[in-house]
């Protein structure tokens, strides 16, 4: 359960670096996080991620939480509880 939101997750952190040019240890750098947990966020084989993380890496690209997840990679999410 849960990863298909952590994918999108994984998916809208990608493709917010690739336009903004910004490599992976940049991010962590400007989120005050260390390199590994951005890696291993974007590691599909990992199956979470909290919101604090996704806090901090929201705030490292000057963004909020409501633009981070107005992405369409949340759109068509199915329900987790079935």
């Amino acid at each position: 359960m849960g990863g298909k939101i952590k994918d999108a997750v994984a998916v809208r952190f990608a493709g917010i670096c690739a336009q903004r040019s910004i490599k992976y240890n940049e991010l962590a750098v400007r989120a005050g996080v260390t390199p590994s947990t951005v890696y291993s966020m974007m590691d599909h084989r990992r199956r979470d991620v909290s919101i604090v993380t996704i806090k901090m890496l929201c705030d490292g690209l000057d963004m909020t939480l409501e633009e981070f997840f107005s992405g369409a990679e949340f759109a068509d999410l199915e329900q987790e509880i079935q």
